[in-house]
């Protein structure tokens, strides 16, 4: 029934899978790349989650011996949406492969505001005066945005919600999140960027208030 419910799901997401009856696996691959050479690159894996509640996805990659390495989660949340799994999945095995940070990027870029990366995909620092250098930015007054996933590289359809601080000159946070959504299930990444990007607008543009 497991293996049945996740292969419709794949199917109508346009993700070709299989069970692998060796391995006892559920494989999903990308449409260029035939069956029966699915597991000498990149690949995911769907599982149950370990307590039997929901959808667990993880991409895999060969380590060059006869095993394989886990390179990433794809998607991992409580619940029972085996087609928002699936959503995450083809998102994950596209390419260019989209990711919830770019999505905020564009919603941010729709108003002018620059944002800067932490270099390991975990926040962004948005300096309240937008001509702050890059090198500065965590150096002085700023607004920090984190994912709860959470890395900012996941694909858009395991997004968690997104949280924003603002900081003083010394990096501190200051009071609690000026937003903060989403409760451990998957947020419309779209919406909740564009609405977190016309907040951390307004911050910018009147920053005292």
């Amino acid at each position: 029934m497991f293996t049945a419910t996740v292969l419709k799901a794949l199917a109508a997401a346009d993700v070709p899978a299989y069970f692998d009856e060796e391995e006892e696996l559920l494989v999903a691959h990308r449409a260029d790349v035939p069956q029966d050479r699915a597991k000498s690159g990149e690949h995911v894996v769907v599982t149950r989650r370990w307590n039997g509640s929901g959808y667990y996805a993880v991409a895999w990659e060969p380590d060059g011996t006869a095993d394989f390495m886990a390179i990433a989660d794809v998607y991992e949340m409580p619940g029972n949406d085996v087609n928002q799994c699936a959503r995450a999945v083809a998102e994950w095995l596209t390419v260019p492969r989209p990711t919830a940070g770019n999505v905020l990027l564009a919603a941010l870029a729709e108003w002018g505001i620059t944002a800067h990366s932490d270099d390991v995909g975990m926040s962004y620092a948005i300096p309240v005066d937008q001509t702050t250098p890059a090198a500065d930015a965590r150096n002085r007054p700023h607004l920090s945005i984190a994912d709860r996933n959470p890395s900012v590289d996941h694909v858009p359809a395991a997004h968690t919600g997104w949280t924003l601080f603002l900081h003083d000159e010394n990096g501190e946070p200051i009071g609690d999140p000026l937003f903060i959504s989403g409760d451990g299930g998957p947020v419309d990444c779209a919406a909740d960027s564009a609405a977190v990007a016309q907040l951390i607008a307004d911050m910018v543009t009147d920053p005292i208030s």
